[in-house]
């Protein structure tokens, strides 16, 4: 078990900026940093980095936390794991208690899958080096390739034995599960419970995710044997999804975030020698068709993509749909191609990394101009085919959410093209359209069903919404202002010397947290939400163990669904600077100009309102009193309307004291 020690100094060491940075493209907004969201879907930024606070915000999905919580989301580590992973990065030395036997192995089932696939790269590579069939076949195949030993450790390329079950046996004579083998897809287990290794006779690429954790292996066989496929992929599992999966961007994301500009090739080898000859912002959709899911992956760190295409004119006409799905996420696209018989593999052996950026820079056209000349080879002034290819390509410009771009565009088609840009401007106006209304079509559709279940739970919600808000009014205060001292006006009546009862205003100087406790504990009020109760008596011990609020540190301890609720209200207030209120004259007022009256107005309207509550259930139970009963019912029920009355004026009071 990893020692506190250890933990408080991830956590003093570990810049949530800097980490995050890794994983999200951010860019400054103020004192913060702001990005697209990397949990879901969207084209304006709603992700928000606080470096003074140490703390994130996805306002898209509701996430947020620590820098150790992001991981937890993001890849999905295991607390410990994402302690071990910022102390690697952060070179922190990891100190350890003593765990018993049971705990090591008391892992999840996901855990326990990604614990598996690291093993196998281990195993795979180990092979590779020091095995003489993984060095006559597998090390002398990616020398072949140009591969040097440097390059080959850095991808963690590997080589699985010809022998039916080597790499099965090993893992089990480990201590691994087979049933976690199969679900990896390193092992194949037949019906009648004997089994064999997926990928024996290949060479081995580990396919790492974001933050280089094993997902999944992709191998290549060495034979010429005709019924095996060339390349072979592990199956989808819990832990591997292909069309979310890039090779190679753990190594490429820095270089990718820093040239604000990704090279997306084809294969593994195009990827591992083009890092070898300098180019290293390059990734591989692996084979596959171009997925949302992988660009998005791409448009956390840059939103410009430059797709490296072969000489083979016979499949440049199916891989340029993926453009299309390009430009739906706003991204900015740029082809390049390679002499006929060259692909970024053979071409970058060829040549020095001084002549391979030169040829990229220099024949790096923009899609337009790409598409366009691709489409009038292939229509050969035939005029129905030129038709077509038109509407093509504006069926292309219409993927592009920016307005002005899409008439930059349509500009540059009507040039090569030699077509009036009115005739391209009203086709473009009529897909368009086409998109709006269907998307108005279902929207209205899904509106309709909203109504429905909002009418059905209106009453309930109303009922719920109420308290819900003034208690997380309470815990915003406690975050926000908690060890501010303020001054605090009560009205107390008192009796003057002709024996009346006037009221007189003292004030008082005390913590905002101590006027909140003693409010509470005035009124015996006890939060009802169980969520914010935890969080409210959490942060009561707190402010009583120390002088100063620290978010960072208060973090700590908290599970995930602390963590969202508090960030959620701490970043609040940089929630705004998405908006830019200012830039359309709009001024939004802040809280802390008059905590005190904040506080005291929140503390009053939910006695007023748990009063109201009481009322209300008297009165339900009044028709089940027995007679005698009744008028003891009464004076209760008049006694609280009383106060009730009290506590309205007293909010006027309030409000007319501080302004």
């Amino acid at each position: 078990m990893i020692t506190r020690e250890t933990i408080d100094k991830v956590f003093e060491t570990a810049r949530v900026e800097e980490v995050i940075g890794d994983f999200v493209q951010l860019k400054r907004a103020g004192s913060n940093y702001k990005g697209l969201s990397p949990f879901s879907e969207e084209r304006s930024p709603s992700f928000m980095v606080s470096p003074v606070k140490q703390i994130w915000k996805d306002f898209s999905s509701g996430k947020g936390g620590s820098v150790v919580t992001f991981l937890m989301e993001h890849e999905h580590f295991t607390y410990p794991e994402a302690i071990r992973f910022l102390a690697k990065k952060y070179n922190i030395e990891i100190e350890e208690n003593e765990v018993s036997q049971e705990d090591k192995f008391e892992a999840n089932e996901k855990e326990s899958m990604f614990l598996v696939s690291e093993f196998a790269k281990t195993y795979f590579q180990a092979t590779l080096f020091n095995s003489e069939e993984g060095k006559a076949l597998g090390l002398t195949y990616f020398k072949e390739r140009g591969f040097n030993s440097e390059t080959v450790t850095k991808f963690g390329l590997g080589y699985s034995p010809e022998s039916w079950d080597a790499f099965t046996k090993e893992a089990l004579a480990k201590g691994y599960q087979l049933d976690y083998l199969e679900k990896v897809g390193l092992t194949i287990v037949r019906e009648d419970g004997k089994h064999f290794d997926r990928f024996k006779g290949r060479v081995m690429f580990p396919i790492q995710s974001l933050s280089g954790r094993n997902l999944g292996f992709g191998g290549r066989i060495l034979t010429n044997d005709k019924k095996a496929a060339k390349y072979l992929n592990s199956p989808e599992s819990e832990i591997y999804h292909k069309s979310k999966v890039l090779y190679g961007i753990f190594h490429a994301k820095q270089a990718i975030a820093k040239q604000n500009n990704c090279y997306l090739v084809e294969g593994y080898t195009d990827v591992i020698q083009m890092h070898q000859a300098g180019i290293e912002n390059v990734v591989a959709s692996s084979g596959t068709a171009l997925t949302s899911d992988q660009i998005r992956l791409i448009n956390r760190l840059t939103k410009n993509i430059t797709v490296l295409f072969d000489g083979d004119a016979a499949g440049l006409r199916a891989s340029i749909r993926g453009i299309d799905l390009i430009l739906e996420e706003g991204m900015n696209v740029k082809v390049c191609t390679f002499p006929d018989g060259d692909d970024p593999d053979s071409f970058s052996r060829k040549n020095s990394f001084e002549d391979l950026v030169h040829y990229l820079e220099n024949n790096s056209k923009d899609f337009i101009q790409f598409k366009a000349s691709l489409l009038m080879n292939e229509a050969n002034n035939d005029p129905v085919k030129k038709a077509d290819l038109i509407r093509d390509m504006v069926v292309s410009i219409s993927k592009i959410p920016d307005r002005i771009k899409r008439e930059i565009y349509i500009q540059e088609c009507s040039r090569i093209m030699d077509i009036s840009e009115q005739v391209l401007l009203n086709t473009l106006a009529q897909l368009v359209q086409k998109d709006i209304s269907e998307a108005a079509k279902k929207g209205k559709q899904e509106y309709k069903a909203l109504e429905i279940v909002k009418n059905e739970n209106h009453t309930a919600q109303d009922k719920v919404n109420i308290i819900y808000e003034l208690e997380r009014k309470i815990i915003e205060m406690l975050l926000l202002y908690g060890s501010l001292e303020a001054d605090f006006d009560d009205f107390i009546l008192k009796g003057n010397e002709e024996g009346e009862m006037i009221e007189e205003k003292e004030t008082s100087t005390v913590k905002v947290y101590q006027r909140i406790y003693m409010s509470l504990q005035e009124d015996e009020v006890e939060l009802a939400n169980p969520l914010f109760k935890e969080i409210y008596n959490d942060l009561i011990a707190y402010y009583n163990q120390t002088e100063q609020f620290n978010i960072e540190h208060y973090l700590m301890n908290l599970s995930s669904e602390q963590s969202k609720v508090i960030t959620d209200i701490v970043m609040l207030e940089e929630k705004e600077l998405l908006h830019n209120w200012e830039t359309k004259q709009i001024y939004v007022k802040s809280k802390n100009q008059n905590v005190s009256q904040y506080v005291s107005e929140t503390i009053v309207s939910l006695r007023e309102y748990l009063i109201n509550k009481l009322i209300t259930d008297l009165i339900s139970n009044y028709k089940n009193e027995e007679e005698n009963d009744l008028e003891e019912l009464k004076t209760t029920i008049n006694d609280y309307n009383k106060l009730k009355v009290n506590l309205t004026n007293k909010i006027g009071r309030i409000r007319s004291t501080y302004l």
